[in-house]
């Protein structure tokens, strides 16, 4: 998909947060995303050893605490520079799973485009398919 202006906008505002707000190896990537009514929601990585959520995770937590059920565009941008970041795997799931509409922002900064979560996860995990119907058990019938 090509870039628009919003998408180029949501790509400048990540890449604000992680100058802003990247700073030392706690926080090394900075997302933002866009709901369908223009509003964005920024958020960055908490880095732990135990593992953290990724600043996708962190933005899609900001934009429910402000009543958003729906998100249109995500990107994340790493800090010192490093431009425009894929989700990782388990964010793309996320992604997914949540916002199954969802664009994501991706490649270099000099040929960056916006394309569906589901495309950058061939054969996707469905979670809600997957889960099975356990049927309503009866009383038994009296003779």
């Amino acid at each position: 998909m090509i870039m628009r202006d919003t998408d180029r906008a949501l790509v400048q505002a990540a890449t604000a947060v992680a100058k802003l707000r990247c700073r030392g190896d706690n926080h090394t990537v900075a997302a933002a995303a866009r709901s369908a009514d223009g509003r964005v929601f920024t958020g960055v990585n908490v880095y732990h050893f135990t593992g953290g959520p990724c600043a996708e995770v962190v933005a899609i937590g900001a934009a429910a605490t402000q009543g958003v059920g729906e998100l249109e565009t995500i990107v994340a941008v790493g800090d010192r520079g490093r431009g425009v970041l894929p989700p990782c795997g388990r964010c793309r799931q996320v992604l997914l799973d949540y916002f199954p509409s969802i664009q994501v922002i991706v490649g270099p900064m000099d040929a960056l485009r916006a394309v569906p979560v589901a495309e950058l996860l061939p054969d996707t995990f469905v979670w809600a398919d997957q889960q099975v119907e356990v049927p309503v058990s009866r009383p038994a019938a009296e003779d």
